[in-house]
């Protein structure tokens, strides 16, 4: 399947799948002319990849996970359910550092707005 068709068939556009390429999350063989050849897998392996940036993982930990899936969806090995799991917690904790910031921030717009209301 060419790049083309790869896009058409999974709705991501050609300069993301080449992109996918560069950061080893895809695999194509290239023609003699250099053009692009995905095999059958390429689907499959592209809506994983999609659905794992959108659990909002890193190119480089989808990376070191991409040889660990079982199937075409996006069911992973036993080895690397604790790598999943230290992300599930780093992202906890974003979130909780993000909550505060957010009820300064609130608490900041909060008090100066009651200090530039006339009494």
């Amino acid at each position: 399947m060419k790049i083309g068709d790869l896009s058409r068939a999974t709705g991501v556009d050609v300069r993301l799948l080449r992109y996918y390429e560069a950061q080893g999350l895809l695999t194509s063989r290239r023609s003699e002319g250099g053009h692009r050849h995905y095999g059958p897998e390429a689907p499959a392996a592209v809506a994983r990849v999609r659905t794992l940036l959108a659990a909002g993982l890193t190119t480089k930990v989808i990376r070191e996970l991409m040889p660990c899936f079982v199937g075409d969806g996006t069911e992973l090995q036993a080895c690397v359910l604790d790598h999943i799991r230290t992300q599930l917690t780093e992202m906890d904790t974003r979130i909780a550092d993000l909550t505060q910031a957010r009820t300064a921030l609130a608490g900041i717009l909060a008090s100066s707005t009651q200090a530039l209301t006339p009494a």
